[in-house]
């Protein structure tokens, strides 16, 4: 498995209604990890590049509420592209990946959960650094740690997808 294969997208359930729909997110249900902080980024001007980083510990969940960008993650050798246009999509990303937020529509309103409070020393933002620590095996154990929790989560087949 890719270390790739460990960011995937999750869909949410939607309670459907003549009204309007709703979704709901369940830590430990929905997303792997207990929800520990909440942020959002909007009225990203054009052209914009949001994230640039990776994290040493933190796992993140991103949801586009409104309008669309994608999410181009990179685990240090290959990199892969995610597209999020849907409310009840949530792409998650574990430790460990480098990420940058492209292409917001001009309405896009980007919710991200995430894992941890928040901790500069948990940011990685020189991209080199963050390929040195891929290559010295700094995630080798958050890695099989995350294989876990999504096989347990979300069962063995939906892992190896």
């Amino acid at each position: 498995m890719s270390r790739l294969d460990l960011c995937r997208i999750i869909e949410f359930p939607i309670v459907h209604d003549y009204r309007g729909n709703l979704t709901f997110i369940e830590q430990m249900r929905h997303v792997p990890f207990e929800i520990k902080r909440i942020y959002y980024l909007y009225d990203v001007p054009t052209g914009a590049i949001r994230g640039g980083h990776a994290h040493i510990a933190l796992e993140q969940v991103i949801i586009s509420m409104s309008g669309s960008f994608r999410v181009i993650i990179h685990d240090g050798y290959s990199q892969k592209d995610f597209f999020l246009n849907r409310p009840h999509y949530g792409l998650y990303i574990p430790p460990g990946m480098w990420r940058e937020l492209v292409d917001f529509s001009s309405n896009a309103v980007a919710l991200v959960l995430a894992s941890e409070f928040y901790n500069e020393s948990d940011y990685i933002r020189d991209f080199e650094e963050f390929q040195k620590k891929v290559r010295e095996g700094f995630w080798n154990e958050s890695d099989r740690r995350v294989e876990e929790k999504i096989s347990r989560l979300y069962g063995k087949n939906k892992a190896d997808s």
